[in-house]
C-alpha cells in the first residue's frame, strides 16, 4: 500500500510525562532534580514504538534489501530484524527493545543517498547487538544508588546541624550522578560507532555514507549554536569527535571507495521522493521537485502532493508518466490504484490493482488495497474476491489493522458476527486499544465454535487485553492517589 500512517501497538513514553512533572513542584531543587533524572531514566527504556508509524510496501521492501547483508553481518536472522518508519522530522534513528530499528521520517529525507542510511542502520543494529536498550538499567542503576546516597548523607548533615554542607552534599552528588549517566550512554554509543563499522565492513559496503551523515549531524550542532569542545555533559559524543574517529577506520576498509549498487540507489530516491511528496506541503514539493523536473523521483513526489491537496487529474498524470517508463511496475500501478480508489473511483481503481496484485503476489499491503478497492465498489458479487484476497493479506502480514477492519466489514455483511467481531479484536488489539479489543473478543467468543483456531486466537486476544485492561486501571488508580 502507499505511504499509510497506523498507530503504534503500544504508548510512546512521553504520554506519562505530565503525571512525572506535577509532583516535582512541590519538592526543594536538588530532589527535584533527582527525580527528573529517574524519570529521564526510566522513559528512556520504556518501550518507544511511537503512535504515527509510516507503512509502505516499496519502502519496507527497499529497507529490507539494503539492510539484509548488514544484519547478516551482525550475525542476526534478517527474519527477525525490522526496519520501521516513524512518521517524525526529527533526524534521528533508535532502537526500544528486541530487534526493531525505528527510524524517523526526517532521516529518510534528510539523507542524500542510500549508503547514509546503510550507516545508521548499521550504528543501530549495534545497539541491538550490544543489548544497549536492556543494559541501559545498569546505568541508570548506577546513577540513582550515587543520587541516593548523596541524599542519605545530606540528610544526616542536616541532622547534624550542618545545612549548607547538606546542601552541598546533594548538588554534589546529582552532579556526580548526572556524570556517571551520561559517561554509560556515550560508552554505549561509541560501542554501536564500532560495531557499525564492523558491519559495513563484512558486509562491502562503504562507510562514506555513515561519515557523510556525522557530518550532516555536526553542521546541525552548528546551526544549534553546540560549541562545546568536549562530550562531557552530553549522551552522545559530539559528532565533530566521531567524525575524526571512524574516518579513519573507515579509510581503512577495502570498502571505502566501493560504490552503491545503481539499482538500490535508484530505489532510495524513489522512495525518498515519494516520502517527500507525501509528507510535505505542496509548495515545498514543487519547490524541490518543480514540473521542468521529469525525473521519475519527480513524478513520484508530485503524485502525491497533487492527490494529497485533492487534485485527480494532476496525481493521475504524474502516475500515468511513472507507467509510461515501466508499464507493469507494480508501485506504479498501485499509486495509481489508490488515487482512483481515495477520490471516489473504486470500479477505476480495480484493474491497475488487480495488475499490481498479479506483479507483485508477495506484498500484502497491494493485496489489502485491492480488498478495499472490492468492497468499496458495494457490489456483493466482488465480495468472495474481497475475501479471498484480504485473507491472503493477513495471512502474509496480519499487523494491518485497516485490513482487518475490512475482514470485520466482510463477515458482517455476510452475516457471520462472530468473526467479524473477532476481525475487529484483531483491529484494535493492534491500535493499542485494549478494552475494545477485549469487549469484541469476548463476543467472540460466544459464537465460536470451541477449540477452533479463530476461538483460540480470540482466547489470546481477550487474555493479553485483560492484562491491559487491568494494568491501565491500577494506574489510573495510583495518578489519582
Amino acid at each position: 500500500m502507499p505511504l499509510r500512517q497506523s498507530a503504534g501497538n503500544s504508548h510512546p513514553p512521553f504520554s506519562r510525562r505530565a503525571g512525572v512533572d506535577q509532583p516535582m513542584r512541590r519538592m526543594n531543587p536538588v530532589s527535584a532534580r533527582l527525580m527528573l533524572f529517574v524519570s529521564m531514566a526510566v522513559l528512556a527504556v520504556q518501550p518507544a514504538t511511537a503512535q504515527s508509524i509510516l507503512r509502505d510496501s516499496e519502502t519496507e521492501k527497499l529497507f529490507n534489501d539494503m539492510s539484509r547483508p548488514l544484519i547478516e553481518a551482525a550475525q542476526l536472522d534478517p527474519k527477525n530484524v525490522k526496519i520501521v518508519m516513524v512518521n517524525d522530522p526529527e533526524i534521528n534513528a533508535f532502537v526500544a527493545g528486541g530487534q526493531i530499528v525505528y527510524i524517523h521520517s526526517g532521516l529518510i529525507t534528510s539523507a542524500d543517498n542510500a549508503n547514509q542510511v546503510q550507516g545508521v542502520i548499521a550504528h543501530e543494529l549495534g545497539h541491538v547487538v550490544g543489548g544497549h536498550v536492556i543494559r541501559f538499567g545498569e546505568g541508570a542503576k548506577q546513577a540513582t544508588g550515587i543520587s541516593i546516597i548523596s541524599l542519605v548523607l545530606g540528610g544526616l548533615a542536616m541532622a547534624a546541624g550542618a545545612g549548607e554542607a547538606a546542601m552541598g552534599a546533594m548538588a554534589l552528588g546529582q552532579q556526580v550522578a548526572m556524570g556517571s549517566f551520561l559517561a554509560f550512554t556515550r560508552a554505549q554509543e561509541t560501542s554501536a560507532d564500532l560495531a557499525g563499522v564492523s558491519y559495513l565492513s563484512k558486509a562491502g559496503i562503504s562507510g562514506q555514507g555513515s561519515i557523510q551523515f556525522f557530518k550532516k549531524l555536526q553542521n546541525q550542532e552548528y546551526r544549534l549554536a553546540v560549541y562545546a569542545t568536549d562530550s562531557y555533559n552530553r549522551t552522545h559524543p559530539l559528532s565533530s569527535e566521531r567524525v575524526a574517529t571512524l574516518t579513519d577506520l573507515y579509510k581503512k576498509d577495502p570498502a571505502w571507495n566501493r560504490p552503491t549498487d545503481p539499482a538500490l540507489e535508484a530505489r532510495f530516491q524513489r522512495v525518498r521522493a515519494k516520502l517527500i511528496g507525501f509528507i510535505s506541503d505542496k509548495e515545498a514539493v514543487l519547490r524541490t521537485y518543480p514540473p521542468s523536473d521529469q525525473s521519475v523521483p519527480a513524478h513520484y513526489a508530485r503524485a502525491y502532493a497533487y492527490h494529497r491537496m485533492g487534485d485527480r487529474d494532476a496525481a493521475l498524470r504524474e502516475a500515468d508518466a511513472l507507467l509510461a517508463t515501466a508499464p507493469n511496475d507494480p508501485f506504479y500501478l498501485e499509486l495509481k490504484g489508490q488515487i482512483l480508489l481515495e477520490s471516489g473511483k473504486p470500479m477505476e481503481a480495480l484493474e491497475p490493482l488487480r495488475m499490481a496484485v498479479r506483479k507483485a503476489p508477495d506484498q500484502p499491503m497491494i493485496q489489502a488495497m485491492l480488498g478495499h478497492a472490492l468492497l468499496a465498489t458495494e457490489k456483493n458479487e466482488n465480495l468472495p474476491e474481497a475475501e479471498r484476497v484480504l485473507r491472503a493479506s493477513i495471512g502474509r502480514d496480519n499487523e494491518q489493522p485497516f485490513a482487518w477492519y475490512q475482514l470485520g466489514v466482510i463477515y458482517d455483511r455476510k452475516g457471520d458476527l462472530p468473526r467479524a467481531s473477532l476481525a475487529t479484536a484483531e483491529r484494535y488489539s493492534l491500535e493499542g486499544q485494549p478494552k475494545l479489543a477485549l469487549a469484541n473478543a469476548e463476543r467472540a467468543l460466544k459464537g465460536i465454535p470451541q477449540g477452533t483456531p479463530d476461538f483460540l486466537r480470540a482466547q489470546d486476544i481477550a487474555m493479553v487485553s485483560r492484562t491491559e485492561v487491568e494494568k491501565d486501571r491500577k494506574g489510573r488508580g495510583r495518578r489519582e492517589q
